[in-house]
């Protein structure tokens, strides 16, 4: 899991973060009958929600062609957003786990959650255009984007 500590060591706000009960995972898993993966987990049961606002100043600084991640998204906005944005035009079938500040959500789909994975592939919603396209094989894959800027 060195990609998540390193992720949340180079771009994590300084404000505290708090640790999230693996009962409360498991209980957002079952809503959705799917398995997150682990990695996923790992990050919540570690750190909790993650906001890193200073990702899209090293990207606009680079000039790079990234999706910047904002915020991870409580248990609640997981679920409820999920819905929310299948209702508002995203094809159903996906797990949102963060945003970046123009509303635009990075995903698990919902296929890639029906067994216990170590990790599983991040795709990326597009709100303006109603489109989702894989932007990474794995989660943690996905974090070493950042940690590499």
């Amino acid at each position: 899991m060195n990609s998540i500590d390193l992720f949340v060591k180079n771009w994590g706000s300084k404000n505290a973060m708090v640790p999230i009960n693996s009962d409360d995972i498991a209980e957002l898993e079952a809503k959705f009958d799917a398995v997150l993966p682990n990695a996923y987990k790992y990050l919540l049961t570690t750190y909790g929600l993650v906001h890193s606002p200073n990702v899209l100043t090293r990207i606009c600084d680079l000039g790079v062609d990234v999706s910047e991640v904002q915020d991870f998204l409580s248990l609640d906005d997981v679920f409820s957003l999920s819905k929310l944005y299948e209702m508002t035009g995203m094809e159903k079938g996906h797990i949102l786990f963060a945003s970046d500040c123009k509303g635009n959500m990075f995903c698990f789909k919902q296929n890639d959650c029906t067994a216990k994975h170590e990790d599983s592939p991040v795709w990326f919603f597009n709100q303006g255009l109603c489109t989702v396209q894989k932007v990474s094989d794995s989660f943690s894959q996905w974090l070493d984007e950042f940690n590499n800027l």
